[in-house]
């Protein structure tokens, strides 16, 4: 039977999804289901890997039939997840020894501080890694469960136990425990890759007193992840594309060259630049990563990484706790109704400010408020925030690099706010590229395990499935942008907690 469909399997933080893309990058069918979030104590967050895989393996069938999907039409599978989650299991039985600690969990904080707390070892840390060291990616994570575990370091240095972040530990359930692997994308998410050689370190293994033989093979993001072997699931299909979620995004936006730039606007926004085969060294508080690459590729690309730590959950916070509005769509109308916010600047910092002012002191606030203030101009004045903290992460990302930033391509939730487009594009100064199907993260493992099989012949292919984006070109004059940045920079400075005002 002809092929004519790729399996994205997305799984995410809060749900697990899967995405049938036909030959033209169209979703022919869909599924998602939430799980739980567990919370065994302040700043703690937890996932059950049997969970995570038995919601993750759900939608992939359901997908199939909702959409009249024979397993004989499905190419292949792409995979995408949350990164840093980190699941230890027992290689015998294949039973998880504890929850998944999940990225967002902060329960290792001291331990980093400790371990890392040295500013030589801070140092060979990022310049190994790319990453700043913090409780947010996986090592310590695995640490805390070898020494929380009863029993987890025995079993560990017996070689019974296997480490993954969710990548590992669904191409493990797909393929009945055949093969333990992860990509090098997923990999420099873990702080225990180096991300110039492309392998495993043992300075940091030994840093984190982890043993090797917990980890797993690492691969190309679009490589053989062996078939499905799984009961109830179909048999035989090849797993060939997989990447962390950003990773994912930047290659489902076609950002494979040099200076290409993607940014996705969810609860918070992540931005990724590619810079080529060069891991960009950041002096403003950037991440450097390694990016997905298309088969063939000789060596290693990266990209520059920044995040957004308030975007969507602003909106949220309009609508849930302030009442201002019914709906996260209402604030496009509604802020339409006003030329401007009328000097209203709100900063969202309600967990401090990220990149590149990283101050976790600061707090929220609104300035510019004035008797003639609307419920309009403070909903404006939110979605303009996003645009500007979105430009002071993109002008750090130029600052690092050296490259400009002429066109950024956008996707998540709030990327279909039109008018959130348009501020963004006014505000950065360059192009916005919004594709037609905004599920970037799906898309690109699609693209991963298509291009490893030949469903799709080449990245050109690829690329002409974007032929269909709604542009976005800026519309204000340099000097108003530079007025608007400056009243922004304004309301920061005062924000910052080491302000005077």
């Amino acid at each position: 039977m002809e092929k004519k469909y790729i399996l994205a399997l997305d799984q995410g933080t809060t749900s697990s999804r899967a995405l049938v893309f036909d030959k033209q990058g169209r979703i022919h069918g869909s599924a998602q289901h939430s799980f739980r979030q567990i919370y065994p104590q302040p700043g703690w967050v937890e996932h059950d890997p049997r969970e995570i895989a038995s919601s993750q393996l759900g939608v992939m069938v359901e997908a199939m039939v909702s959409s009249s999907v024979s397993p004989d039409e499905i190419d292949s599978i792409g995979i995408t997840n949350q990164r840093e989650t980190t699941i230890v299991w027992d290689r015998r039985t294949g039973k998880p020894i504890c929850n998944a600690i999940v990225w967002q969990c902060r329960r290792t904080a001291s331990l980093v501080e400790t371990l890392c707390g040295d500013s030589s070892v801070a140092a060979m840390v990022r310049k190994k890694t790319g990453l700043i060291p913090d409780a947010y990616f996986s090592a310590s994570k695995i640490r805390w469960i070898l020494d929380h575990v009863e029993g987890a370091r025995n079993l560990a240095e017996e070689g019974r136990l296997a480490f993954g972040t969710v990548d590992s530990w669904l191409i493990w359930c797909l393929t009945s425990g055949s093969v333990h692997a992860t990509d090098v994308t997923n990999a420099s998410r873990t702080m225990l890759f180096n991300i110039h050689t492309g392998q495993w370190d043992n300075e940091l293994l030994d840093l984190f007193n982890i043993p090797c033989s917990m980890l797993p093979e690492v691969r190309p993001s679009s490589a053989d992840y062996g078939t499905t072997s799984y009961p109830g699931l179909p048999e035989g299909i090849p797993i060939r594309g997989v990447a962390g979620d950003q990773q994912a995004a930047l290659f489902g936006q076609c950002c494979f060259e040099s200076g290409r730039a993607k940014n996705t606007y969810g609860t918070g926004c992540f931005m990724l630049m590619h810079t080529g085969n060069v891991a960009v060294e950041s002096s403003h508080g950037l991440v450097s990563t390694i990016a997905a690459s298309a088969p063939g590729s000789s060596c290693l690309e990266y990209a520059l990484e920044g995040s957004v730590f308030v975007a969507g959950a602003l909106i949220q916070w309009l609508r849930d706790e302030l009442g201002i509005i019914k709906s996260a769509q209402e604030s496009e109308a509604l802020a339409l109704t006003v030329e401007d916010s009328a000097g209203v600047y709100i900063v969202p910092a309600f967990t401090g400010l990220g990149a590149p002012y990283w101050d976790a002191d600061a707090r929220g606030a609104i300035y510019g408020l004035t008797r003639g203030a609307t419920r309009a101009h403070i909903v404006r004045a939110a979605l303009e925030s996003l645009a500007y903290q979105v430009a002071d992460v993109a002008r750090t990302m130029e600052q690092d690099s050296g490259m400009r930033i002429d066109e950024l391509n956008v996707d998540g939730g709030a990327s279909g706010n039109d008018l959130l487009m348009q501020i963004q594009a006014d505000i950065l100064g360059a192009q916005l590229n919004r594709p037609a199907v905004i599920e970037s993260t799906g898309l690109g493992a699609a693209f991963l395990a298509g291009l490893n099989t030949g469903f799709w012949k080449d990245l050109d292919e690829v690329r002409s499935i974007r032929a269909h984006d709604d542009h976005f070109l800026p519309r204000m004059d340099s000097l108003a942008r530079r007025q608007r940045m400056a009243g922004w920079h304004d309301a920061v400075r005062r924000t910052l907690s080491s302000s005077d005002e």
